[in-house]
């Protein structure tokens, strides 16, 4: 077991796409950790939706032996963080089981939206900044434009920004001496009592959880008896490993070092993330401070298209909890699609994740509503009521105010692209705050916006406007009272609950007549003429007709007095009006599939 002067616990944090599983590989790679057999690219990226689309989505840690040019062994525990705004939660948790972080900036394309966003979490939680910038080898490297820029952020001389690519490896081994030299090993007390900060766990079917903790003091072995401080159960430790990046048995942990351990806990509820892990017997008395519980900000209704697989669904999402601490989810149920569950989420890509994870690992096939966020109804005798579903929105008559959750937005664009922007943003409800150089022609924009307009086509029509150069950051702010309301859809006279939606008053004549349109195209055409209706309250803001199947009842005459067309024709319309009063219309799956999965279109 080193020292405590001999470890040194790190994270790397930069933007989507700007290199930090590829400098993982080559650390690996340096430390000889791996067998050049078993190494690959993106190998702490272990989900096949994290190799297929490029991205990280779960952290991962990954303890290294590394000999230093002092001669010194140490012990280097890396965890890899994702860099997309939604996992941003991910990486508050991957700080603090760290001392120091390496700052991780793209030789091409500069500081970006999400690089400042996790810059400024890691200087929160008080680690050491190694800045680096990675990809020097490129051809469009623009090496001392992007050395400025950083030091613009964070102070110091352009010769403290190292220089790296992460491809090729070159400036890896320089970067790790300085990992050595800079960040401050870890303080703890091996010997005292345990306390053990739980980062994040995960579910094996025939060993039960494996919880992930970075142990601060004293230490967990084999055979001991540990107490969870939130719930206060006691267990005995059947394991204790590493992250080699495979799971590896070892005998003990000790303090300042990250491992896993296993305990027979069989459920999601009791091995909490941010939880503290200490000895049953003589253990702390005050835990270690956790994280921030996750609030979903986005939230949309999952049933499955096989109602029989709901039990199966269920089971899936409890698992999936265990492993994902943000997501949240509650039973429900809808006239037109049967049993499902309500579900929150930290953001679209997150919400796309979960889906395609439970589709892919589970093999379930699924109906998505669309996404909607959580309003705040406060009612005419003082009343708040929580909305995160149309279905559950009060009576307009009984509201005093609606708040909408808001959200601070900052956009890295170059300046040429600074009017297209704010112009989208004032679209979008948005009000500008204020903007800044970052570099020559670099501007970083900051807005404040309402959560429910970035859900639809914004990211999309932002990447179109800036040519694809613009980059987006957002994080939750708090409520704001706005002009609300709920538009529901009636189909010959009656609601369809599960298409109605809630939205600004001044949007909601142009959705209305959206869906109403959508669904006159995929709704079949019956005996009758069918009204669509998209109405506020009893105001009907546009409506539709589907005409209706219409049988030739004169086709037998041919020639003759024109009263007995006639009078077959008035037979039919009777006919249809005794059918219209007592018939229900059959609205099909695809119809609401078409609704719920439309996207508004760019106005």
């Amino acid at each position: 077991m080193p020292a405590l002067s001999h470890i040194r616990n790190f994270c790397i944090v930069a933007h989507i796409d700007h290199g930090k599983s590829t400098l993982a590989d080559r650390m690996i790679d340096l430390c000889g950790t791996i067998d050049e057999r078993k190494m690959q690219d993106q190998v702490l990226d272990r989900m096949d939706l994290e190799r297929e689309r490029g991205i990280t989505i779960k952290l991962q840690a990954v303890r290294m032996a590394y000999k230093a040019d002092d001669g010194q062994d140490y012990q280097l525990n890396l965890i890899d963080t994702p860099g997309h705004v939604d996992f941003t939660y991910e990486v508050s948790r991957s700080l603090k089981a760290c001392e120091g972080a390496i700052l991780l900036v793209d030789a091409a394309q500069g500081v970006e939206a999400q690089t400042l966003a996790n810059l400024y979490l890691a200087i929160e939680a008080g680690l050491e900044i190694i800045p680096v910038m990675n990809k020097i080898d490129l051809p469009v490297a623009r090496p001392d434009e992007i050395a400025e820029e950083i030091i613009n952020i964070i102070g110091g001389s352009k010769d403290d920004v190292l220089r790296v690519s992460a491809k090729s490896g070159m400036g890896v081994r320089e970067l790790l001496e300085s990992v050595v030299r800079q960040i401050p090993p870890p303080k703890g007390d091996p010997s005292g009592p345990l306390s053990a900060l739980v980062f994040d766990s995960h579910f094996d079917k025939y060993r039960g959880v494996i919880t992930y903790c970075r142990v601060f003091d004293g230490t967990v072995k084999a055979n001991d008896y540990v107490r969870m401080m939130s719930n206060d159960r006691k267990y005995e430790v059947a394991e204790v490993g590493i992250f080699s990046p495979e799971m590896r048995a070892v005998k003990q942990l000790s303090a300042g070092e990250t491992g896993y351990l296993v305990s027979g806990i069989k459920t999601v509820t009791e091995a909490r993330v941010g939880d503290t892990i200490t000895n049953a017997t003589n253990g702390v008395k005050e835990p270690i401070p956790g994280y921030r519980e996750p609030k979903p900000l986005v939230f949309c209704s999952l049933y499955p298209s096989n109602s029989e697989q709901i039990d199966e669904l269920r089971a899936a999402l409890e698992k999936l909890k265990l492993n994902d601490a943000a997501l949240h989810f509650e039973q429900e149920s809808s006239e037109a699609l049967g049993f499902g569950f309500r579900c929150g989420f930290l953001g679209l890509l997150h919400m796309e994740i979960v889906q395609e994870r439970l589709e892919r690992e589970y093999d379930l096939d699924l109906v998505s509503t669309s996404p909607s966020v959580v309003y705040h109804c406060y009612l005419n005798n003082g009343e708040e009521v929580v909305v995160d579903n149309p279905a559950r929105y009060p009576d307009p008559t009984k509201i005093a105010r609606i708040e909408e959750p808001m959200v601070a937005a900052q956009i890295l664009c170059p300046e040429k692209y600074f009017s297209g922007l704010i112009d989208l943003c004032k679209k979008k409800r948005g009000v500008f705050v204020n903007s800044e150089y970052i570099g020559a022609e670099r501007l970083n924009l900051h807005f404040t916006l309402p959560m429910a307009e970035i859900l639809f086509d914004f990211y999309d029509q932002l990447k179109t406007l800036s040519r694809g150069y613009a980059s987006f950051d957002y994080h939750f702010t708090g409520y704001q009272e706005s002009d609300l309301v709920k538009v529901d859809i009636l189909v010959n006279a009656v609601k369809a609950d599960a298409l109605s939606f809630i939205c600004h008053r001044s949007e909601s004549a142009y959705r209305g007549r959206k869906v109403v349109e959508q669904l006159q195209r995929t709704i079949p055409r019956h005996q009758f003429q069918i009204p669509l209706q998209a109405a506020v309250g009893n105001n009907v803001i546009s409506r539709q007709n589907i005409a209706p199947l219409r049988k030739d009842v004169t086709a037998k005459c041919y020639g003759g007095d024109i009263s007995r067309k006639r009078k077959l024709l008035e037979k039919q319309k009777e006919g249809k009006a005794r059918m219209k009063s007592i018939g229900r219309v059959e609205i099909p799956q695809e119809a609401f599939l078409a609704v719920l999965r439309y996207d508004e279109p760019k106005k």
